[in-house]
């Protein structure tokens, strides 16, 4: 953090999501009516239901700017969603005039995958290569 706090052109940046969907079953505790059973009702979807199945929730805090970013995405939070939220804050600190967005994340498996690591070299050749062109 303070090796971020010397580059002014830096942005860190702390990043989790969350996701719900309509189908997975809670963690609850149940109970019941003394003499009466409990009752288990499955959650299913039709085959042509149009609504989602779930929903992630992506959240970026910069204390820098005191801003929250967050992208609703649809489905759960898995390596390919992950790198449409990786582009767009790509997108929205370079229109900031920042050269770099640094991230503290936990291990999530999405977050440490391959395709996500393969998404952030190719992003980082090609933004370096546009730096190499314009210079």
């Amino acid at each position: 953090m303070r090796w971020a706090a010397t580059h002014p052109d830096w942005l860190l940046g702390f990043e989790d999501e969350v996701w719900w969907s309509r189908l997975a079953a809670p963690a609850l505790h149940a109970w019941a009516d003394t003499g009466h059973p409990l009752r288990l009702v499955e959650q299913t979807v039709a085959h042509d239901d149009p609504d989602r199945k779930a929903l992630a929730c992506y959240g970026l805090l910069l204390p820098e700017t005191k801003e929250v970013w967050l992208r609703f995405l649809d489905g759960r939070p898995v390596s390919a969603v992950t790198t449409v939220f990786l582009r767009w804050c790509c997108q929205e600190v370079a229109a900031r005039g920042k050269t770099a967005l640094l991230l503290v994340w936990d291990n999530a498996s999405w977050h440490v995958s391959r395709e996500v690591h393969t998404w952030i070299r190719a992003h980082n050749r090609q933004v370096k290569a546009a730096n190499e062109g314009s210079a």
